[in-house]
């Protein structure tokens, strides 16, 4: 994907931050399409600079984890045949690439993809913040305003997806065993 002026819109970027191992990330995969080099181009920059990208900066995805991302995204054009499975990058990891990936555009992205991050932590923060608040309401005032606070955090939860039922269901008469 090519986009104007070497800028992301940061719409872009906030769809390929993902949750895995209880941090936000960005595969090596998108990151090298972002920047617009090869993936094993930024894998072997990396390598070379081991040193910068400690384990709470960096990881391998697992075979079974990358198997997941992709069922849950839905995405078959990531891999084909590939050798061995994506990085995954976190917000520091990401903000150490820079240092190692010293062209013009991969400044600007670099600086896109921290604006992203930062917004997700705004957005997670105002969640948080909401709930406290929320919280405080309900306490100062009487049962009379329940049914408005119970409605409010029904709002705020996630929404629940419901499990799709797998198979058929077959419409025959029922047999009349034994009956003459």
């Amino acid at each position: 994907m090519v986009y104007q002026e070497g800028i992301v819109p940061i719409e872009v970027i906030e769809k390929r931050i993902y949750f895995l191992r209880s941090q936000k990330v960005m595969l090596s995969i998108d990151l090298a399409e972002l920047y617009q080099v090869e993936a094993r181009v930024l894998i072997q920059a990396v390598k070379r600079n081991l040193d910068r990208f400690p384990k709470d900066f960096m990881f391998q995805l697992t075979s079974n984890e990358f198997t997941n991302l992709k069922s849950q995204i839905v995405i078959s054009s990531w891999g084909g045949l590939r050798r061995s499975t994506p990085y995954a990058f976190t917000e520091q990891g990401v903000a150490m690439l820079s240092s190692i990936l010293r062209s013009k555009r991969a400044i600007q992205v670099n600086v896109e993809i921290m604006r992203a991050f930062v917004r997700l932590r705004k957005m997670l923060a105002s969640h948080v913040e909401l709930a406290r608040k929320l919280a405080s309401l309900e306490r100062k005032y009487d049962a009379q305003f329940k049914v408005v606070f119970d409605a409010i955090r029904r709002l705020m939860a996630e929404p629940e997806i419901p499990k799709k039922k797998i198979g058929f269901l077959a419409k025959e008469r029922r047999a009349a065993y034994g009956k003459k």
